[in-house]
């Protein structure tokens, strides 16, 4: 299993979206299937400012994968950031609420100073497989001073195809990390 998509048959090692692509990311897993309740409290995190549900979501990622956040070693937790001008529209980055409540419970350090979004991009929910990819080019970018660690784990609210997770773990590669993790809320079927 490598990014947590129910996989079809008892044969199969990986989904179809992971088959397809090489990837950046070493494995990552998901709380739920992207369909209700998990889709009604993200978009109630997101959009109407019920910030008390990433920490509810954090616990439950903390409880759920405490086993494979030790084995993965991990290092630095970092939420996968926002353009700033959606932060600030927004008010908060849901992905950092949740990212800091995990280090909290996990006692990792949570870095919010490594991983940028240099991008203004549209949003991915309105975009196909290639558009979300051409969206994401040049999207990010790593500090310069960022001493690179071995491994890193990556926090975003939902998975969709990746391609989100994906720019942001070839950043960090290319800057030094030796593997890249994630764990977010839900994860849909793909596109």
């Amino acid at each position: 299993m490598h990014c947590g998509k129910p996989l079809k048959g008892d044969t199969a090692e990986y989904c179809p979206d992971c088959r397809s692509h090489d990837s950046y990311l070493e494995q990552g897993r998901n709380l739920w299937m992207h369909r209700e309740p998990a889709a009604g409290a993200l978009y109630r995190l997101k959009y109407h400012n019920k910030r008390n549900y990433g920490r509810v979501f954090a616990r439950e990622l903390a409880h759920r994968y405490a086993g494979e956040i030790q084995r993965w070693e991990i290092d630095e937790i970092m939420p996968v950031p926002l353009h700033p001008s959606r932060k600030r529209k927004r008010g908060f980055n849901q992905a950092e609420i949740i990212a800091g409540e995990l280090s909290v419970l996990t006692g990792i350090p949570l870095r919010t100073d490594v991983l940028f979004r240099i991008k203004k991009t549209s949003p991915q929910k309105s975009l196909g497989r290639k558009g979300r990819q051409a969206n994401l080019k040049g999207a990010f970018a790593v500090s310069g001073a960022w001493k690179a660690c071995k491994n890193v784990l990556l926090i975003d609210d939902i998975y969709t195809t990746g391609a989100t997770l994906e720019r942001a773990a070839k950043m960090l590669r290319i800057a030094g990390a030796q593997n890249v993790y994630f764990l977010t809320v839900s994860i849909g079927q793909g596109i």
